[in-house]
């Protein structure tokens, strides 16, 4: 089995880091970060999430960033093969919004500017 991540940047864009392809969010959480380097914010992202909902029957996690005038919009979520719970929806957002995780995120990706 290969242990390869694909990091897809797109020109301008963002980045989208991701294990199949092509990616594909059968859900997804948003939030806004400060720059910083997109593939390591991506990577970390992806780390915590699957952290967070491992259990899930077939959760493949996917990570896209994208440029906003604040920084980036975090697009994280993934792939299933089940259901979704809600339990999980909200462990996902817990993910993206828990403030240790954000401070953590940013000093690995330090700033991109």
């Amino acid at each position: 089995m290969s242990a390869r991540w694909h990091d897809i940047a797109h020109a301008k864009v963002g980045v989208t880091h991701c294990r199949h392809l092509p990616p594909r969010f059968d859900f997804a959480v948003q939030t806004v970060l400060p720059r910083g380097r997109p593939r390591r914010l991506a990577h970390q992202i992806r780390q915590d999430l699957w952290r967070a909902l491992r259990r899930v029957r077939g959760f493949s996690p996917v990570i896209r960033l994208e440029p906003v005038p604040d920084g980036w919009l975090v697009t994280a979520g993934g792939r299933l093969t089940g259901r979704l719970a809600a339990a999980d929806m909200a462990r996902a957002t817990t993910v993206l919004t828990d403030s240790r995780n954000r401070l953590r995120w940013m000093r690995h990706a330090g700033n991109s500017s």
